[in-house]
């Protein structure tokens, strides 16, 4: 049995999922990011974790410093870009772009590929990070516990995307890794619903798999499937979305 065809978790699941997912160096696992296709996919809710812990830590100096709530919850903001390379912010930017700048799934993929932002990116970035920074800033007030699920969930949810939808590209690292197994999925599914109960997010949950239920859609029907920016756009908006809904029940 090929390390493919085998789903069963391994140590080395989680390295991978750490240099896909962050910037976070870990010597040479960059250059094994497929060596177990999709089969690491699980272990993205473990580094929804670790992103949280640092993002909290940064939001904890600014408790400390007596900043702000905004303040202090766009230092957690700038900690998940910074950890994270922005991709999936610059996954945002690209499915916003291309999605709704072109006419057709062939045109709006070449928009995606453009590493120019246009209009509509912008818009959404600034109105996600400032939503995010906002609600960040409140929530930590009360706990860190929530944010660690939010992180955790609204990365776990991009696994069902990536099994239930097609790539609508032939070539990039999406399409490279493959669908995750339903083991996989549910696996991963099953630790990021675990983590966010657990840490008093549970209003995270359905709003992460609503909001990633809706990108996933709009993909499908604008692009055929789903791509690495759609992926991208699938975290920020379940995070988003599990912001929101965690914040109004605080």
């Amino acid at each position: 049995m090929s390390n493919h065809d085998n789903w069963i978790p391994e140590w080395s699941d989680l390295k991978i999922a750490i240099s896909l997912l962050s910037r976070i160096p870990l010597g040479n696992e960059a250059q094994h990011l497929t060596s177990r296709g999709p089969n690491h996919l699980w272990a993205f809710p473990i580094v929804g974790i670790l992103i949280g812990f640092i993002c909290c830590f940064l939001g904890w100096i600014g408790l400390l410093l007596q900043l702000n709530n905004f303040a202090t919850g766009f230092l957690i903001v700038m900690a998940a870009a910074i950890t994270t390379g922005a991709m999936h912010y610059d996954g945002l930017a690209d499915t916003l772009d291309g999605l709704w700048g072109g006419w057709s799934a062939p045109q709006r993929l070449e928009i995606m590929k453009d590493s120019h932002i246009g209009v509509y990116g912008v818009i959404g970035l600034v109105i996600s990070t400032g939503l995010q920074a906002a609600l960040y800033g409140q929530i930590i007030q009360q706990s860190i516990w929530p944010i660690i699920g939010i992180m955790t969930i609204s990365r776990a949810v991009m696994v069902p995307v990536m099994g239930f939808l097609e790539n609508s590209r032939s070539s990039g690292l999406s399409s490279e890794v493959g669908k995750p197994k339903l083991q996989t999925i549910i696996l991963a599914m099953t630790l990021g619903i675990t983590i966010a109960l657990l840490t008093g997010a549970w209003a995270a949950i359905g709003g992460s798999i609503l909001a990633a239920w809706a990108v996933g859609k709009i993909a499908k029907n604008k692009i055929g499937g789903q791509t690495g920016d759609i992926l991208g756009a699938t975290q920020q908006l379940s995070e988003v979305s599990a912001l929101i809904c965690v914040t109004a029940l605080l």
